[in-house]
């Protein structure tokens, strides 16, 4: 087996793997006509929430341009080039992010990075909520198997997030069996192109956070903690990767 074909088997096996841990998080198409065809493109997710719902830790102005302007131009670029690029087509967003290598190389930096930004973007949204709380279950023993304890793992994730030269993300991810390791990518790379699951992200780029925080970013990480919704991500992963024992 080559290497190219270990990394692509990798890259599918990580889409697979996501899409069964957390199926509510998958971006989604939107069955819209182009003047040319009928080619199914991708919408702006409606956030499960207020915009006002995470103050005072995220600030309401900060999430509504973030949401609106943000995300929906990853969106509308992405659907530019589906639209135009017959080889696209068809694909779902995961299909696209752990395929780039495949891709025709005058699209490829456009679905990498507008596709990355659609991707991220509507996993962030869903792993906030207002509540913020505590793992629990099978997450909670892998935090303690991998990091010790939950003040650990948030300690290497602000590492991962403050170590991040100018753009880009900080993860927690997990590999097939579950178990956990903090990553950081560059501008809107994701996990899912190298084949990790995606159990938490935190969006680093200075639009995030720069109207409350300016440039303190270690503020806007420790206060990021709070919004982080366990729950859900604690009931995702257990279904994913079962039971605490």
């Amino acid at each position: 087996m080559t290497m190219m074909n270990r990394r692509d088997m990798l890259r599918t096996a990580g889409a697979a793997s996501f899409a069964a841990l957390v199926p509510s998080f998958m971006p989604k198409l939107a069955p819209t006509l182009t003047a040319a065809e009928d080619v199914k493109l991708f919408e702006l997710p409606k956030l499960p929430y207020a915009y006002d719902a995470l103050e005072p830790h995220i600030d309401a102005r900060t999430m509504e341009i973030h949401h609106l302007r943000h995300h929906k131009t990853y969106i509308d670029n992405l659907n530019k080039a589906v639209a135009a690029e017959k080889a696209l087509q068809g694909k779902t967003i995961e299909e696209l992010l752990t395929s780039l290598a495949s891709l025709p190389e005058k699209v490829r930096p456009v679905v990498r990075n507008n596709g990355g930004g659609h991707w991220n973007h509507t996993f962030f949204w869903q792993i906030m909520s207002g509540k913020g709380g505590k793992p629990s279950g099978a997450i909670n023993d892998a935090i303690a198997n991998a990091f010790k304890d939950l003040p650990s793992l948030q300690a290497a994730i602000k590492t991962a997030a403050l170590g991040r030269f100018g753009s880009g993300w900080a993860w927690l991810v997990a590999d097939a069996k579950g178990k956990l390791s903090v990553i950081s990518t560059a501008n809107q790379d994701t996990p899912v192109s190298e084949g990790l699951t995606p159990v938490l992200g935190i969006d680093v780029w200075e639009h995030a956070y720069y109207l409350k925080y300016q440039n303190k970013r270690a503020d806007y990480v420790d206060a990021w903690f709070n919004v982080v919704n366990w729950d859900l991500i604690s009931e995702t992963y257990e279904k994913k990767f079962g039971k605490a024992s």
